[in-house]
Parts: C-alpha cells; structure tokens; sequence
C-alpha cells in the first residue's frame, strides 16, 4: 500500500557515483504516492560521472522519477553545484516536470522556499577546481567505508560512518554546517519566508531558528549516501524519513514500467552532459 503525501524532498542522491545508495531510493520512492516530488539538487552527480558507471539501479531511478510526472505528481528538478549543467534548461518543462533553480510555494498558508545551498558555499563558487577534488575524495571514502561496513554486518557489528565521525570532530565543519544553516533562516526570515528548505551539506534537519526580525522553520533533506532521508509534508506537518528506521517495512513494489523510453535511450540521454 503506497503511502500518500502532499510533498516530499529528497536531495544529494549523486546518481552515477559509487557511493549513491539507488536501490534503497527506488524501494523508498516505490512506497509513496506524492502530490509534488522536489528533487533539490545534486540528483545527477555531473561532477564525479563516468560512462562506464551508471548501473541500471540508478536508472530505474530516474524512470521512476519520470513515471512520476507521467501521471498526478509535480516533479520539481531544482539545479544543485554537482549538477549546474542543468541549470541552462532553467524553466524546462516536460508534463508535469519542471527544471528550476529555486522553488516557492504555499504550505497552508505558509510560504515556502526551496533552494539547493551551494550559493553559500565559497569553495564551490570560486574555487570549482578544489571543490570537485573534494568530491572524488568522499566518493572514495564512502566506498571504503562501504566495504567495511559489509565486514562488519557480517560480523554482526554495528556500522560506522567514517565522513559522519570527520565531520563532528572537525570544528571548521561543524562551525560551516552552522553558519550555513543560519545564513539560510536569516535570509528565509528577512524575506519572510515560514519555511526554507535546502539540501547540499548532507546533514537531514529540521530546527526553528528565530532572531530579532522573526522566526522561521529550517529543514534539510539529508542525502542518498549516507542519511538516506527525505522530507516528508503531510497534514500541516513535516517529518524526516529515514530509511534505515523503516526499511523492514517497506515492501518491494512491482515496478512500474515507463514504456517511452528503455534504458538504452535513457543512459544516452544522461551521459551526453558527461
């Protein structure tokens, strides 16, 4: 029984990396049923794509995606730093689907803005080089840590996640992922915004930030590497979904076929912005 949803986010999934945990996002997308999917940047990693790697997981992927806007959901494809070659398609439309950099809606009669978050990070935009080095370098920890982590299940051991343990002992990255989250209420309350949504820093959120001018509701969608989380609205309220909690319940759909196109056209498709 698929679940229905007002609107559900989903960010980070870098489709065509080693790292990118497709076959979970298909099992969690194949559970649902929403009114408007975001997909809020870094869908397609660009940056780290190889021809030679996009298995057929992370194709289904994007069927699915596109079945989606084949029937009653508005799909949003809102441009993240990982994949900016999008962003000359800005205001595409196709059906239902909708190719942006930025989104605003109304929430019960809340207004709402959904951006990626790379326009605060300064290494992306003006160190690119140094940015997508980085990126190679987490992609070859995440496959390490994958491997190890397949060593512990088989021991009956508790995984450990190697980025997670760097990222909390590191004061610079707990002080970025700080400022960051701050920047983003500020400029939500300056503009008045009830709730602001990104993506781009991994971290799955929801916090009420509040200052001298007003208060807003922070929420970010997590990743498909790690966190494996979405955002989920339903009912007036917001809630992270994460798959981990819920994988034993979610039972393996039949998938729907997306007859207009197989998979050879679709990698033709995704691997000319290679």
């Amino acid at each position: 029984m698929k679940r229905n949803l007002e609107l559900v986010v989903i960010s980070d999934v870098h489709l065509g990396t080693y790292g990118c945990k497709a076959k979970e996002l298909l099992r969690y997308l194949n559970s649902i049923q929403p009114k408007t999917l975001v997909l809020n940047g870094d869908i397609i990693d660009i940056w780290q794509f190889k021809k030679s790697y996009f298995p057929k997981t992370h194709l289904k992927v994007i069927k699915k995606i596109l079945s989606f806007a084949t029937k009653n959901t508005d799909v949003y494809y809102i441009t993240g730093n990982h994949d900016e070659m999008f962003r000359k398609f800005t205001d595409f439309e196709l059906g239902k689907l909708k190719v942006c950099n930025k989104l605003c809606l109304e929430l019960d009669r809340k207004k709402t803005w959904i951006f990626h978050g790379d326009v605060f990070d300064a290494s992306v935009q003006h160190s690119k080089w140094i940015a997508k080095l980085g990126g190679k370098g987490y992609d070859l920890l995440i496959v390490i840590n994958n491997l190890v982590n397949w060593f512990l299940d088989k021991l009956g051991k508790e995984k450990y996640s190697f980025s997670k343990k760097i990222k909390n002992n590191v004061k610079k990255a707990v002080k970025y992922i700080g400022d960051f989250e701050l920047t983003a209420s500020e400029l939500a309350i300056d503009n008045a915004y009830d709730y602001v949504i990104c993506g781009h820093i991994h971290q799955p959120q929801i916090r009420e930030v509040t200052n001298r001018k007003g208060t807003c509701t922070y929420l970010n969608s997590g990743d498909w590497i790690e966190n494996l989380s979405a955002l989920e609205y339903n009912l007036g309220k917001w809630n992270i979904f994460y798959y981990e909690e819920h994988k034993d319940l979610l039972k393996d759909e039949i998938e729907e076929e997306f007859a207009e196109m197989d998979h050879a056209d679709l990698l033709k498709i995704v691997t000319q912005f290679a």
